[in-house]
């Protein structure tokens, strides 16, 4: 039997008169797309126009939760007492749901963005609240979590199912949280390098750091993020190439 892998990409992260990525040339290429619930990108609108594209292409949807911050783009580190980040991050899938059965869809997982994420990698306490969110709102959705990380490790525990992910362009440490933006380093720069970079890390099943680190890990999801300039041309080389190396990608639920 073939090996699975889900492909998934952040989209729905339009707002008003400014557009970020091309949300319909990727959503023809992933299985996945976690959309952005209006608090570091996206509008009503936007999501609407977002899950009626997920639809008629066929992709799984879920929520994209972020720390209340449009301006940074959800890229802030922010401090907010657990019951208030809690509530936020209620209120965000509450609207992706909401909207979500609208149009005759069902949300299937949750994917922390930016910051919110990061941080929730590396502090247990602020990944506990993350997964109480999640349960209170639906126990029966996945948590699409960076591997190797707290919010693994917190999902886990609390019974969540949970899809350990790699990123397509993006660079990790030895300890397995991603190269800080900052860093020239951070990226992984065209489709090419991101496929060798996949490809070397789904072999061996684990995160290789910029250092050559191995950290052992299963591998459910990859993402392409969708504010890439290199986005389209990421996905596409991927499902490729992962296609020819004789994967079968499919949706979360059917890992």
């Amino acid at each position: 039997m073939k090996p699975v892998i889900n492909l998934n990409a952040d989209l729905g992260e339009s707002f008003g008169a400014w557009e970020m990525g091309n949300d319909a040339a990727l959503l023809a290429l992933i299985d996945s797309a976690n959309l952005a619930c209006g608090f570091h990108a996206g509008d009503p609108l936007v999501m609407r126009r977002t899950l009626r594209l997920a639809r008629e292409a066929g992709v799984g949807i879920g929520a994209h939760p972020a720390f209340p911050d449009l301006q940074g783009f959800g890229r802030r580190p922010m401090s907010l007492p657990a019951d208030e980040l809690e509530a936020i991050l209620l209120y965000q899938m509450a609207a992706l749901a909401g909207m979500a059965r609208t149009e005759g869809l069902a949300m299937g997982h949750v994917k922390p963005h930016g910051a919110l994420s990061n941080m929730a990698c590396k502090d247990p306490a602020l990944a506990a609240t993350v997964v109480r969110a999640i349960q209170t709102f639906d126990p029966g959705l996945i948590l699409l979590a960076p591997a190797c990380s707290e919010l693994v490790r917190a999902g886990q525990a609390a019974g969540l199912r949970v899809v350990q992910e790699i990123f397509a362009d993006r660079a990790y440490l030895d300890d397995g949280n991603l190269v800080p933006r900052s860093r020239p380093d951070a990226m992984i720069h065209g489709a090419e390098a991101a496929l060798a970079h996949v490809t070397a890390m789904l072999a061996e099943q684990a995160l290789i750091s910029v250092n050559g680190v191995r950290l052992p890990t299963p591998i459910g999801s990859i993402c392409v993020h969708g504010d890439s300039p290199e986005a389209v041309a990421t996905a596409a080389l991927l499902r490729d190439g992962l296609t020819r190396q004789g994967y079968r990608l499919v949706s979360l639920d059917r890992l």
